[in-house]
């Protein structure tokens, strides 16, 4: 009986196997090892401006994408379906409408920003 140690994959496992001379054949056991667990993604930094930001409705952008034009300013008020930011996500561009009558409370996205699905664009009061 031999112990092995092989890596698949970057996972390590122990093996022990049986050299076997003739016709019978054994079966190897293998046994994953003790690996080092896979790095977490590091946690995505929360905007300073956005921890802070006023406004109960937040709007955010639904994937990945980048912004192509904010039409919306602190202090203007929107109608439910105005069209408040347009971003661009796999060649196509994409209108973030208003969900509700309200008050812009706090833009936090600029033109050509790149930004990752969930970040809050603005919020509404």
């Amino acid at each position: 009986m031999r112990n092995l140690k092989i890596t698949v994959n970057g996972v390590a496992y122990d093996v022990q196997v049986e050299d076997v001379s003739g016709g019978a054949v054994s079966t190897p056991v293998a046994a994953p090892a003790a690996a080092p667990a896979p790095k977490a993604a590091p946690a995505p930094k929360a905007a300073a401006p956005a921890a802070s930001a006023a406004g109960s409705v937040k709007i955010e952008i639904p994937m990945p994408g980048t912004i192509v034009s904010v039409n919306a300013t602190v202090g203007q008020s929107v109608k439910k379906g105005d069209v408040l930011v347009v971003f661009e996500a796999m060649k196509m561009e994409n209108e973030i409408q208003a969900p509700q009558d309200g008050k812009v409370a706090a833009v936090l996205c600029t033109k050509g920003e790149n930004k990752e699905s969930g970040a809050v664009l603005l919020t509404l009061e």
